[in-house]
């Protein structure tokens, strides 16, 4: 079965698209990406997201944007497939994850009841409209209903393309939040431990910006990061906060690591460089502390396998190498998964099997109290 995946991260450096040769059922299942391509969000489009995104904003705002990444999504599988050169009639099923634009995986008072929550953007009966092509959507909230976080999701793809029998592995993936999947040596499903492990490039991405008055969106190979003197003061500070210390399953967002997190840093006063530096670091160190405190004590790490936009950064990689003696550092590419491309490879995945009627969370990674089908689909 061909299955295009659309991811489209909290970083929101755009849309990433995976055409996924699917075959196979259950934990026998095999994929071969057949192409990839990210189409970069307008500017006015991705000013746009981030003025909903965990904001107080107008519904008629949010309600447009929704229909618009709807269109946005459906010309990416467009212009993917041709760029690809793979006709969009050889597809059989679209996996959107959509654009996150508020996360709260704990229960949050609200009219007198504990409310969890999440809302992703981007109307799938465009998509489906546009291409001809059924769209599973919406993944997050079937498992939240069966009492899970709602993410990470992507650790059952993990477990799928990366377990082995004699070493242990952790597939770290670094898109605007950076999380963890660790997977046992010869260990099955419910032995994996997954988590968010904090901030990713969200922050990086935001210091980058205003570090280059807007002519990068992001630290180009970690340029920046070093040319900047990391506050080891600031770094402590920082790692001290309580949620490095709560154990999986946890999740983080926008809500921890947005425009909040980033004034914290700005009124310390430090140069823009140092704050780069440092939050470059911070990345590294709290993946390398959940490591450490959730993960080594229960099983031996012989790789760590990072993808997403920190695979690029070599800051990121050499900081991680450094806090992880033992341990293999490398980008997913050696094992032959495409870092910008796995998430959305996930999705192709994650929805191949929500049209099969399968089950697709790992309630070891989010919590939930059962499997769950994710998603809703929309012929």
């Amino acid at each position: 079965m061909r299955v295009a995946g659309i991811m489209s991260g909290t970083s929101l450096d755009g849309i990433d698209v995976a055409i996924v040769d699917v075959r196979g059922a259950g934990w026998n299942l095999k994929a071969r990406l057949a192409g990839f391509r990210t189409c970069p969000y307008p500017r006015p489009v991705r000013a746009a997201i981030l003025s909903v995104s965990n904001a107080v904003t107008h519904t008629a705002q949010i309600s447009r944007l929704h229909f618009l990444l709807g269109e946005l999504y459906a010309e990416a599988v467009i212009d993917t497939c041709a760029a690809c050169r793979l006709p969009l009639r050889s597809l059989e099923l679209i996996g959107c994850h959509g654009q996150t634009i508020f996360h709260e995986s704990d229960p949050t008072p609200f009219l007198g009841r504990p409310v969890s929550s999440t809302l992703q953007i981007g109307e799938a009966s465009i998509i489906a409209e546009r291409t001809g092509v059924p769209v599973v959507s919406d993944f997050r909230p079937r498992d939240m209903a069966a009492g899970g976080q709602g993410a990470p999701l992507v650790p059952f793809v993990d477990y799928l393309l990366l377990r082995h029998k004699r070493r242990g592995r952790v597939a770290l993936n670094v898109g605007g939040i950076a999380n963890l999947t660790a997977i046992p040596p010869g260990g099955g499903p419910k032995d994996v431990i997954a988590c968010d492990t904090g901030p990713g490039n969200m922050v990086i991405d935001a210091l980058a910006v205003e570090a280059t008055h807007g002519r990068l969106a992001y630290d180009k190979d970690g340029r920046l990061a070093a040319r900047g003197h990391i506050r080891d003061d600031l770094l402590a500070d920082l790692l001290n906060d309580r949620f490095y210390r709560l154990p999986p399953p946890k999740s983080a967002g926008r809500e921890q690591y947005g425009e909040a997190f980033v004034e914290r840093l700005r009124r310390t006063g430090a140069p823009l460089p140092a704050l780069i530096a440092t939050a470059t670091v911070l990345t590294a160190a709290a993946a390398a502390t959940a490591i450490e405190r959730f993960v080594r004590p229960r099983m031996r790490v012989d790789d760590v396998v990072v993808s997403g936009g920190g695979a690029h950064n070599p800051v990121i990689l050499g900081t991680l190498a450094a806090l992880l003696p033992g341990c293999a550092v490398s980008t997913s590419a050696t094992f032959g998964l495409d870092p910008d491309a796995k998430e959305a490879v996930a999705f192709a995945i994650l929805a191949h099997e929500t049209w099969h009627g399968r089950p697709a969370n790992l309630p070891a990674a989010t919590g939930a109290r059962r499997p769950a089908v994710l998603g809703k689909i929309t012929c």
